[in-house]
């Protein structure tokens, strides 16, 4: 991961910023991209040698006063500016060795009984446990897999979201929002080194710097079994749990996609045994 966050997330916001958003008139054909240095030192009320230190990272310690009038220069909202804002507390640290995560016993009950798709996920947004209807929902959303890794590496994983392009952005900014300024998980080095180097849609989003948390939305899934799904997504914070997550999917009461989701468990529920069968009788 980075030791120059801070200079690295200005660089790729200040790219991103239309001249004309931030009240400047465009004269003549632009080389870069996005706002010059010296323009987002002169809306921030800042000199162009102090912005220029804070993007080479020789000053990392700028006040948030500073931090929030460049803010306000790109157009930050609130999670972005807070994002903004830990950068600046943002250290390297000697890498941890990472420790197995554990699902309460509690929580493993209550997928089982709960007749909606639900799995739990880690902040690294690993699958650390997750019921039949979730499976059957996506092969893909097994204990040990990798939302992230999957949605954009698997082909079978993509054709399931007819809102692809929609979808991956907010999950990258999500998984920015969700690992913040940690630099001592060797994990995530790893993760974003692999779909950096395999895929180009997940480089070109990381490259943004969005941040932004992932909570409950509409969802449109394509099912190969049973068709068009139209469901709302809930991520529920466990408590307690090193920023484990619940993530449910229900349809509207009495909607197709109810039906669709019921026909889906019936589907995927295994059939009875002979010794079953037998004790039945």
């Amino acid at each position: 991961m980075t030791t120059n966050a801070l200079g690295e997330y200005l660089r790729a916001r200040r790219e991103l910023v239309d001249p004309a958003d931030a009240g400047l008139r465009v004269v003549g054909v632009r080389r870069t991209p996005g706002l010059r240095r010296e323009e987002v030192a002169t809306l921030a009320g800042i000199s162009a040698d102090y912005y220029l230190r804070l993007e080479q990272g020789r000053d990392r310690n700028p006040s948030p006063q500073v931090l929030a009038a460049i803010a306000r220069v790109f157009g930050l909202d609130a999670e972005a500016t807070q994002y903004l804002m830990s950068l600046t507390a943002a250290r390297p640290r000697t890498p941890r060795r990472p420790r197995r995560e554990t699902v309460s016993a509690g929580i493993r009950q209550l997928l089982d009984v709960i007749a909606i798709p639900g799995f739990v996920e880690s902040r690294t947004f690993e699958v650390l446990a997750a019921n039949r209807l979730a499976t059957a929902l996506s092969p893909r959303i097994v204990v040990g897999a990798n939302r992230l890794r999957d949605t954009f590496l698997d082909p079978d994983e993509r054709d399931l979201y007819p809102d692809w392009e929609q979808s991956i952005g907010g999950m990258v900014a999500a998984f920015r929002n969700s690992i913040g300024t940690d630099v001592t998980d060797p994990r995530i080095g790893q993760l974003v080194g692999e779909l950096s180097l395999a895929s180009e849609d997940f480089r070109r989003l990381w490259a943004r710097h969005d941040v932004k948390p992932l909570t409950g939305a509409p969802l449109r899934l394509r099912h190969p079994q049973v068709g068009a799904l139209e469901l709302r997504r809930e991520k529920l914070a466990i408590g307690d749990s090193q920023g484990q997550l619940l993530v449910l999917y229900h349809a509207e009461p009495g909607s197709p996609s109810e039906r669709s989701l019921a026909l889906l468990g019936s589907l995927s529920t295994p059939a009875p045994s002979s010794a079953e069968r037998g004790s039945a009788l």
